[in-house]
């Protein structure tokens, strides 16, 4: 994981996201860099749209961080009454979008 950080480190800079970049970041952390999985790395980063990929996990992660706040409790105390929220269809995405980019670094 800290590799994907060292990644988004770079990016946030807007600097190349490099095999060189990412060993130095890892080793100023003091973390021993393994040279093929910045390669790896960085061969999977190659044709990703970072902007484009935090966008749709922003959207994606936040009905997930809504949800607990619904099932919060009345300030007396008491628990809140459930509401049910209007049913949205999304359009799910194909086994192949969902492979891309980012979340293939993942399995």
């Amino acid at each position: 994981m800290e590799y994907v950080y060292a990644a988004m480190l770079l990016h946030s800079a807007g600097k190349d996201i490099t095999e060189k970049g990412i060993t130095e970041i890892l080793k100023a952390a003091g973390i021993e860099a393994d040279e093929a999985r910045a390669k790896a790395l960085v061969a999977a980063l190659e044709d990703v749209n970072i902007d484009e990929a935090i966008k749709t996990a922003a959207v994606a992660a936040a009905p997930a961080a809504t949800a607990p706040a619904a099932a919060g409790a009345e300030p007396s105390g008491e628990a809140a009454p459930a509401e049910e929220a209007p049913a949205e269809e999304e359009e799910e995405p194909s086994e192949e979008e969902a492979l891309a980019g980012l979340g293939a670094l993942f399995g």
